[in-house]
């Protein structure tokens, strides 16, 4: 690994971090666990030793050469308008609008689509430091009320409030105790199905408290949430997630249960018999009480539910199940099963929107409710359509479509005559022009293809010498599609090339690509990514020194278990919000749910699988690690901080001398990355990017890139207008640092994963 350009201190001044002697027997395996007390987050000492870390770490990213140039620069392009997709109910069209660098969006209303539109709720004004955000919403039928979700500090936690969408004003009716769930209203608009977790023992502090015995609950309007109804509730099955949907003509209420973060549900439906008079008593029926597949209703006509399934179909199908006679030989294939994998779908205007997944971009097609193909929406170029909006009821869809180099654009689209047109396009402040995207296939360490998307600026000379970010995640059936960002345009414009590969264990070519990179094959996703990375250094597009390496929460196990395996990979690794401790995982929060995609501890066959990879488990002294940059909050709910804090602290107390450094960067006030304000974004963005290019070489390497240097790099783009037939031919990814306005309803029946990291 060549050295910096830079002079680096003698000495990097870690905080001494206490170790004990605390161990474990695994099976008759003794296994150290040293810096067990930094999983309490909440102790004095822990607060002290992130106060002393974060003293060492922001001292040390404050001095770093063009830091503030950097952040200035990613400031303007951060500023420029965003919309998230018009959702329609009750004749009005709900959305959420950022004039660029307002903390949190704010949601809107219009009564027809050519209207100015109405503020309704400006989170803004919830919290001093933007640290409340809007988590989900939904309307009643009638377009009256508007049920919301708010969380704060970047918590699951939710709170879900009722306003009165006339007056813009909240009712009296607030619930809480609130985790990964869906809104959904009864048809007489009277009052809407959640689902919810038991009050913590004494209603103290739940922020970190375990997750078991979710139940459904209504809530009627007017009325205290101790007076809610419990609709549905199994307790012989704790750790079973439950959520539940009214269908579109309001007559069925449609109830989900799965465990962990699995694919496979059950799904269980109750009669409401008459929308407007819904019976809230009746028997619930178990239509499909095997955990074998995947089901998601789509819709319904009649006692016919539309479902989206990968039963006997690995890459999804359609089926249509008629609820008069349900048994599987009943059950009739409306949308079959092709190569590409269904994403999402949706019945909209009478038809049923397909959004399929080829070699990662999406492609848009239409059938009837019979099962007749009625041809494709045509797309702006190739991308990935995010997101679908639509009444099951009217020809009026929809959708968003974004790349590498395009901006997040909303479009309107006739399901009637097929038009397709631009309905809210941002202005943005750099030239897409300057770049070209690719798509390479590698060889991993077993032959099989990955596929790696590559963004460069055009012309750039694959001489080795180019700073390159790459980027992963592989796990939990994730795909990651192209999609816009500007943390991404900011290193390009730094003279970077920027890649992402899609790892096994993602969703990119359905279940055996998610399979072949789960429990006991989690090692196949280090190797694609160790591939990927020697890949771009065999193609030229980098060196071992000049690459950068970055993937969050399970990205951030891929980034801590990759430096133990392969240390001599990247010059600079960031890991972010990351599972370090993959002994401990299933003990915090709702670490348990994973057991499904890692394994558990507790079972004699997985724990040498676990060990062999664990981060915190294979630092080794002596180890010429690269440059690392961990990043946290210290309140993250989802993956609990301790993960992060033991790791930094074990790469530390390792090696307190190294040529690189280990720092890590701890939020306050923050969790695990959804709702984090703009302000917050921006400052870590700044640290991370300005990080990385110090130890990549720096000026030297802006210089070269770009005549005139730092300077020249950052001139005053253009402002990009996406155009109505679009403007990109290249497939592109892009970070997970996203800064979209979009909120989506929460009644919508896109799979949306829930639980993982």
């Amino acid at each position: 690994m060549a050295a910096s350009t830079f002079a680096f201190p003698a000495t990097w001044n870690y905080p001494v971090t206490c170790a004990t002697d605390q161990t474990d027997d695994y099976f008759g395996t003794k296994v150290a666990d040293p810096f067990r007390w930094l999983e309490d987050a909440d102790s004095p000492a822990t607060k002290s030793w992130i106060q002393s870390e974060n003293h060492v770490t922001f001292g040390f990213l404050a001095k770093l050469p063009q830091r503030d140039t950097i952040k200035a620069r990613f400031q303007e392009l951060l500023n420029y308008t965003r919309y998230s997709l018009p959702y329609k109910q009750g004749g009005k069209y709900f959305y959420s609008f950022n004039s660029g660098l307002q903390n949190q969006s704010l949601l809107y209303v219009r009564e027809t689509l050519g209207d100015a539109g109405r503020l309704l709720i400006d989170l803004n004004k919830f919290s001093k430091d933007g640290t409340v955000a809007l988590t989900g919403f939904a309307a009643s039928e009638d377009g009256k009320w508007l049920l919301y979700g708010i969380s704060s500090a970047g918590s699951d936690w939710n709170e879900f409030r009722v306003l009165d969408i006339s007056t813009g004003m909240d009712i009296l009716d607030v619930i809480k105790w609130v985790k990964f769930s869906r809104m959904s209203w009864t048809r007489d608009n009277g009052g809407f199905f959640y689902s919810r977790f038991p009050e913590t023992k004494g209603g103290g502090d739940k922020t970190f408290s375990d997750l078991a015995n979710q139940q459904i609950y209504y809530h009627r309007l007017g009325t205290p949430q101790p007076q809610d109804q419990l609709i549905f509730a199994l307790p012989e099955f704790p750790k079973r997630g439950w959520s539940a949907s009214v269908s579109d003509n309001g007559r069925y209420l449609f109830i989900y249960g799965s465990e962990g973060t699995g694919e496979q549900n059950c799904l269980y439906y109750l009669d409401l018999k008459n929308p407007t008079v819904p019976d809230l008593s009746a028997p619930v029926f178990k239509l499909i009480n095997v955990m074998e597949a995947s089901y998601n209703v789509i819709g319904n006509r009649g006692s016919v539910i539309f479902v989206e399934s990968d039963y006997e179909a690995p890459h999804r199908k359609i089926l249509a199940i008629d609820l008069a006679a349900p048994e599987k030989k009943n059950w009739v294939t409306i949308v079959p099963e092709t190569a590409d994998v269904i994403e999402s779908s949706r019945i909209i205007g009478g038809k049923i929107v397909v959004n399929y997944m080829h070699d990662v971009y999406s492609v848009l097609k239409l059938s009837s409710l019979e099962g007749k193909l009625l041809g494709d929406v045509a797309l702006p170029g190739i991308g990935t359509v995010a997101s679908l909006s639509g009444r099951y009821d009217e020809d009026e869809m929809f959708f968003n479509f974004t790349s590498f180099v395009f901006p997040t654009t909303n479009y309107r689209c006739d399901l009637a005559t097929g038009k397709v047109e631009v309905f809210q396009a941002p202005k943005v402040a750099f030239d897409p022009a300057l770049y070209e995207t690719k798509q390479a296939f590698y060889a991993s360490k077993d032959g099989t293809n990955i596929p790696m998307f590559i963004t460069m600026r055009k012309g750039v000379k694959l001489d080795s010498s180019h700073p390159t970010l790459l980027y992963a995640y592989g796990g939990f059936n994730i795909s990651l599609q192209p999609s816009f960002s500007m943390s991404t345009i900011a290193w390009l414009e730094l003279g970077g090339i920027y890649a992402v590969a899609n790892l096994r264990g993602g969703g990119e070519y359905g279940r055996a690509w998610h399979e072949a990179g789960m429990k006991h094959n989690k090692q196949n996703v280090f190797d694609d990514f160790a591939a990927a990375g020697d890949y771009l250094v065999a193609q030229g597009y980098t060196a071992h020194a000049k690459l950068v390496i970055s993937g969050g929460s399970n990205g951030g196990l891929l980034m801590g278990a990759i430096i133990n395996q392969r240390p001599d990979l990247a010059h600079v690794a960031l890991p972010e919000v990351g599972v370090m401790d993959m002994l401990r995982f299933q003990k915090f929060t709702i670490g348990w749910a994973w057991t499904s995609e890692y394994g558990s501890v507790d079972n004699t066959e997985d724990f040498p699988y676990l060990r062999s990879y664990s981060p915190v488990h294979n630092v080794k002294a002596g180890v010429d690690y690269p440059a690392v940059l961990i990043t946290t909050s210290d309140h993250d709910d989802r993956v609990q901080p301790g993960h992060s804090f033991k790791f930094a602290a074990a790469l530390q107390a390792a090696n307190p001398n190294a040529r690189c450094p280990v720092f890590i960067r701890i939020e306050t006030n923050a969790g695990h990355g959804a709702g984090k304000p703009i302000s917050k974004q921006i400052e870590e963005t700044a640290d991370k990017l300005a990080f990385a290019f110090y130890f990549v070489g720096g000026e030297e390497n802006w210089s070269k890139a770009i005549p005139g240097g730092l300077a020249a790099a950052f001139p005053r783009g253009r402002l990009f207008f996406p155009s109505a037939t679009g403007s990109t031919s290249k497939r592109s990814v892009s970070m997970s640092l996203g800064f979209a306005a979009a909120t989506a309803p929460s009644d919508s029946p896109e799979r949306i994963p829930i639980y993982v990291p």
